[in-house]
């Protein structure tokens, strides 16, 4: 079987150049750790990339549209500005950038962020399809070229003196399209070469690339928004793709792409105990085993609960994605007023809190083995922290950070879990009986669906905050507590899985219940 599969192999999965000429140097080839190391600091580097190019937007949205109606909105019933203060502010926040700055200047950002959602939500479906059927390192390269340009030409605006808003909306529109290409890719690949054991807390670690990815993007646009923002467009713009000319030259696919083999990892599906693994997560013998379609892969035990989940989990999350630094800009803390680099810098604390909430929540659910009480655990805390985030942040500028990093432990964690450690589970479940080429159509589809929930979050807070940031903050609190209930069934499936196993005292279950319900 082995020498069938061979040719096959060579077919549609080829060496990287970049790993070719590192064995050529060695004159030897690399040991499958060093394999392994290679595809998590790329996949790294290419993911942190996606989301630096993502977070550049909500930077730059203070600059085009400085003076919102919200600005007074958000006085507290004790306080009033002074004229000198006023003005102050006015100075600070500058003229912005038509068509931007008009009374409908923030309505106009926030359907700048559903379209952007949107497309990036229904190519993800695509995505996850086609990434299931082709060389993903040359499906990652495009994606990451392609975002880079369209993110560039949203910035060339500004040196083009472009003020016709379509032109923006049908950037965005494009970059979503090749940033959907992203996330299905980078799991898929991660899948193919790490397995279950320890999966939640080593996803957990490298799933810090959307934190990282975040505060890098909010650094940069910060630093260079004072030249123009349209250099915090360009920028990340041009680092992603340079980022993508690298996954090109050095990311390994699959082990048997550089003829790897390692017998102690557990790479493959799940199988009984002592039969040899022969299988890898994205086989390429087609004549045995065909892509997993989307309706079956939708029948997957578990995947509808989780993806539904994260419908409400990345509303929450992309909210503040997206409106963190604008809400920052316009809120006065301990009576002062930031400046737009001020607050993107600021910003950057909730992606530092999200980075120990997606490495504690992968790590808690691989000690309770159990993804779907900790994730809901995760989403019932979110929603006090969120209520004193909005009631106590203006406080002090000390609370204001400890309460941000508590938000983003809590608002990332689950998020972080489910687009990672769950998607690759469901992925190789048991139900699919070896037939595991549905990794990236069974993320596409989970994080296909939390990406709707995080189109409609920005864009209605972009109507909804021009009233109140309370009825904001409201809104999120809700779609915490219903993200928490949609996973009820599994949490109490997971729960009685716990109590019959204490009270059989058998050996531990080699698989978390909530993906056999």
């Amino acid at each position: 079987m082995g020498s069938l599969a061979e040719p096959v192999m060579e077919e549609n999965y080829s060496k990287p150049p970049g790993i070719r000429f590192m064995e050529r140097a060695k004159k030897s080839s690399l040991s499958f750790k060093t394999y392994q190391a290679i595809v998590l600091i790329v996949t790294f580097l290419a993911y942190a990339s996606y989301h630096a190019t993502r977070k550049t937007t909500s930077i730059v949205k203070s600059a085009l549209d400085p003076q919102s109606p919200e600005v007074d909105s958000l006085k507290l019933p004790w306080q009033r500005h002074t004229t000198q203060e006023s003005s102050r502010l006015s100075w600070m926040l500058k003229d912005g950038w038509l068509p931007f700055n008009g009374p409908d200047g923030t309505a106009m950002l926030g359907q700048l962020d559903v379209s952007f959602l949107f497309v990036y939500a229904m190519g993800m479906y695509f995505s996850g399809h086609v990434g299931d059927r082709m060389d993903l390192r040359i499906f990652l390269t495009i994606g990451m070229v392609g975002t880079g340009l369209f993110t560039a030409l949203f910035g060339v605006g500004y040196w083009a003196n472009v003020h016709i808003f379509y032109y923006y909306l049908i950037v965005q529109m494009m970059a979503g399209l090749f940033q959907s290409t992203g996330w299905p890719s980078v799991v898929a690949v991660v899948g193919n070469w790490f397995g279950k054991k320890k999966r939640g807390l080593i996803m957990g670690i490298w799933n810090a690339h959307t934190s990282m990815g975040n505060i890098t993007g909010s650094l940069v646009a910060s630093i260079f928004l004072k030249y123009g923002w349209g250099w915090s467009m360009v920028v990340p713009g041009s680092i992603i793709a340079i980022i993508g000319v690298l996954v090109f030259l050095f990311l390994p696919v699959h082990p048997e792409s550089v003829g790897a083999s390692n017998d102690e990892d557990e790479v493959f599906s799940p199988r009984k105990e002592g039969e040899e693994v022969t299988e890898p997560l994205l086989r390429s013998d087609r004549e045995e085993e065909s892509a997993v379609g989307f309706i079956e892969a939708w029948k997957i035990p578990g995947v509808a609960p989780f993806a539904l989940c994260l419908f409400f989990a990345k509303l929450v999350a992309y909210t503040f994605l997206y409106w963190l630094p604008f809400y920052i800009s316009h809120t006065a803390i301990d009576g002062k007023y930031l400046s737009n680099e001020e607050a993107g810098n600021l910003s950057t604390l909730f992606d530092v809190g999200g980075v120990v909430g997606g490495i504690l929540a992968g790590y808690i659910s691989d000690r309770l083995d159990a993804r779907a009480i900790t994730a809901a655990s995760f989403m019932y805390c979110a929603i006090p922290v969120l209520y004193l985030y909005r009631s106590y942040g203006h406080v002090s500028m000390t609370i204001n950070i400890i309460l941000m990093l508590i938000t983003g432990v809590f608002v990332n964690g689950p998020y972080a879990l489910i687009t990672t450690a769950v998607s690759a589970d469901l992925g190789t479940h048991s139900s699919l009986k070896g037939n595991s080429r549905a990794l990236a159509t069974v993320t596409a589809i989970i994080d296909g669906t939390g990406s709707i929930g995080a189109a409609i979050g920005p864009l209605l807070t972009g109507y909804i905050s021009a009233t109140s940031w309370s009825a904001v903050f409201t809104m999120l609190m809700g779609a915490a507590f219903i993200a928490g209930l949609l996973l009820t069934r599994l949490v109490v499936a997971e729960v009685g899985a716990k109590i019959h196993q204490l009270g059989s005292q058998g050996s531990p279950r080699s698989r978390s219940p909530d993906l056999e319900v």
